[in-house]
């Protein structure tokens, strides 16, 4: 298994933006108004996903780890998790595209454009818990093999 790589991220966020962008455009005005703390539950899984990253850096430089395949799930959802928050970030910078030049001049453009940034900021964070579990779930280098063992000698 390969750590996500960049590019991944940026073809999951522009394929958010490009379905998103173009609907906002058509049919922005039959859509109900955003909540706005609609964008709040990507940031609960990054929490949950950082919170989580740590645990499995204690665990696995403490040689606390049950299984590989406890790992093995944890890069699963650190990798899913992170193509979810750029196809999702890319969505809500979409949606900020199309209603940020219009908030100046339609009320429901301003009255909405606090969920998207909540939902920018949210996605960003994501991306970023992801990735840091995912690097957190890497086998340790030579240098990290001694980290959290007391000295010897």
């Amino acid at each position: 298994m390969q750590f996500t790589r960049a590019r991944d991220l940026v073809v999951a966020a522009v394929l958010g933006f490009g379905l998103t962008f173009p609907l906002f455009r058509a049919a922005y005005q039959s859509l109900p108004a955003l909540p706005t703390l609609a964008g709040t539950t990507l940031l609960v899984l990054a929490v949950a996903e950082f919170v989580l990253a740590f645990v499995v850096r204690a665990r696995i430089r403490e040689h606390r780890v049950v299984t590989g395949l406890g790992i093995a799930r944890t890069v699963a959802l650190a990798k899913a998790s992170s193509l979810l928050g750029a196809l999702m970030g890319g969505a809500w910078l979409g949606a900020l595209a199309y209603l940020g030049p219009r908030s100046g001049r339609v009320t429901a453009a301003a009255d909405d454009l606090p969920a998207t940034i909540v939902g920018v900021v949210s996605a960003a964070a994501l991306i970023g818990a992801a990735l840091w579990l995912e690097y957190n779930c890497r086998t340790p280098d030579e240098g990290d093999r001694g980290r959290g063992q007391p000295p010897t000698g």
